[in-house]
């Protein structure tokens, strides 16, 4: 007979003491518990310091999802793991309550440089300006560092060595992306006219920002 998985410290991971399903019950309740509490998305290993190798924990987040179909916010996959979010549908409810809330302070010309990063990354400064067809500047460079949303990446093979950027964790975790596979379908904003043609600028930075959800507030503050 296999013995019993230790504990640990002072956490019973198999609770084989207990009957199958009070077990399961407590299994969701400590993945609840610790994505509720975590201050960004949870991984998959982190999860599993909780439970017994008996756990599955694909089934576990399922059972929180239905158990949290009815509420105003709900589990999402963003960022490698796992973090409750407040559905769209009560950002109204929460402005009126809270007042108005921003998730970033980006204008919109640093969003779309942010999101020029994230479709063409690695790619350095230089060619972030080339692809919007105006100067960018490294004070822009540097507001988006600062965020957390992007990173300097590999150095570019182009004379100088000039950095590459790419996104962050943050980046995905902020937008609600899994992974940059769930970034619209650059071919489909291409086939719009939207990038890949002169005078295609505000365009694009229009759909960017609808991307990033950003205020609408914020469209003429680069503008000043």
């Amino acid at each position: 007979m296999a013995r019993a998985r230790k504990p640990e410290g002072d956490l019973d991971l198999d609770l084989e003491d207990l009957p199958a399903p009070a077990r399961w019950r407590e299994w969701l309740a400590r993945v609840e518990a610790v994505i509720f509490a975590a201050a960004e998305p949870v991984s998959r290993q982190t999860l599993a310091r909780v439970v017994g190798r008996a756990c599955n924990l694909d089934l576990i987040l399922d059972d929180i999802r239905d158990e949290t179909r009815g509420r105003p916010y709900e589990i999402v996959s963003v960022a490698g793991g796992w973090s409750f979010r407040t559905k769209l549908g009560f950002g109204a409810t929460i402005r009126a309550a809270l007042g108005e809330t921003r998730t970033s302070e980006l204008t919109q010309a640093n969003a779309t440089i942010l999101m020029g990063v994230a479709y063409f990354q690695p790619i350095t400064r230089g060619e972030i300006s080339q692809l919007l067809g105006r100067e960018v500047s490294r004070d822009a460079i540097a507001a988006l560092r600062a965020e957390g949303f992007i990173a300097a990446g590999p150095r570019s093979p182009t004379p100088g060595a000039p950095y590459a950027y790419v996104t962050t964790q943050k980046f995905l975790s902020q937008f609600g992306f899994e992974s940059l596979r769930d970034l619209p379908d650059i071919e489909k904003l291409q086939d719009a006219g939207l990038i890949g043609r002169a005078g295609g600028n505000e365009a694009l930075a229009a759909e960017l920002k609808d991307v990033l959800g950003l205020a609408d507030e914020e469209r003429d503050e680069d503008a000043a």
